[in-house]
């Protein structure tokens, strides 16, 4: 894995809308920027841990756009349970990883109470 990967993924979550600290929404856009596309799966993997529980001002859109950029199939993810943020069930339906008989509620991602 890339350095600029493993010091993304050693950061942690993306914080949420509720910080009062900019620079660090900046820092970890910067971060993010710095890791050129495409990723590696397994790369897209680790970097699919790193979402908060919201869209940090935007930044989680752009994580999300880098984890699509990996050629050929992504690893496989565990299916979001029904308290998972948006952004999990939001990679499931979009990286094809649920199988036959479900229904199309069951690929909506569900808006976790009080994340409005």
């Amino acid at each position: 894995m890339r350095p600029e990967v493993q010091a993304f993924v050693a950061d942690g979550p993306l914080p949420d809308w509720d910080t009062d600290e900019e620079e660090i929404v900046d820092r970890r856009f910067r971060q993010l920027k710095a890791i050129s596309a495409p990723v590696t799966p397994d790369e897209a993997h680790a970097l699919a841990a790193c979402f908060g529980p919201d869209d940090c001002y935007g930044v989680a859109w752009s994580l999300l756009h880098l984890i699509e950029t990996s050629p050929g199939p992504l690893p496989p993810v565990t299916r979001p349970g029904p308290d998972a943020d948006a952004w999990h069930h939001t990679l499931w339906n979009r990286w094809g990883n649920h199988g036959p008989g479900l229904t199309d509620e069951d690929l909506t991602p569900q808006v976790p109470e009080g994340s409005d």
